[in-house]
C-alpha cells in the first residue's frame, strides 16, 4: 500500500505562534499569571532529555539534574509572562505556581504520537 508524501512541507516543522495558559497564584484566589508557551521542535525535545542527566566521566557518577531541566524548559519554552518574570523571581517560584508551569512546559520524555509511531512508520 503506497502512502501519500506531505504535500505542504511547512507541516514538518514546529510552528512559531505560542499559546497562552493562566496558572492561578494560589489556590483559593482569583488572580492569574499569564504565560505563553512556544512549541518545541524535535531538537529541542532531544536537547532537554540531555540536560536532565549529568554523566562525570572522570568518577562514572550519573546524576539527575532536574533543575537545570526546568531552567532550560523556561529559557526555550517561554515566550513570555504577564506580569514579567525575571530569572531571578522564577528561582523563587513558590511549588504551587511551578508546578502548574512544570505541567504545561513541553515533556522532553512524552513525544506526541509515540503509541502510533512504530505503526506509522513501519514499512511493508
Amino acid at each position: 500500500m503506497d502512502k501519500k508524501t506531505v504535500k505542504n512541507k511547512n507541516d514538518l516543522f514546529a510552528t512559531s505562534d505560542s499559546t497562552l495558559h493562566h496558572v492561578r497564584v494560589k489556590p483559593d484566589g482569583d488572580e492569574y499569571l499569564k504565560i505563553w508557551i512556544k512549541e518545541p521542535t524535535f531538537l529541542q525535545l532531544e536537547k532537554a532529555q540531555a540536560k536532565l542527566i549529568n554523566l562525570n566521566s572522570r568518577t562514572q557518577d550519573i546524576s539527575l539534574e532536574m533543575d537545570t531541566l526546568f531552567r532550560y524548559l523556561w529559557e526555550a519554552f517561554v515566550d513570555k509572562t504577564e506580569p514579567l518574570l525575571t530569572p531571578v523571581e522564577v528561582i523563587r517560584l513558590n511549588p504551587y505556581v511551578g508546578n502548574q508551569i512544570k505541567n504545561i512546559l513541553p515533556d522532553p520524555f512524552s513525544f506526541e504520537g509515540d503509541e502510533d509511531l512504530k505503526e506509522l512508520t513501519k514499512v511493508p
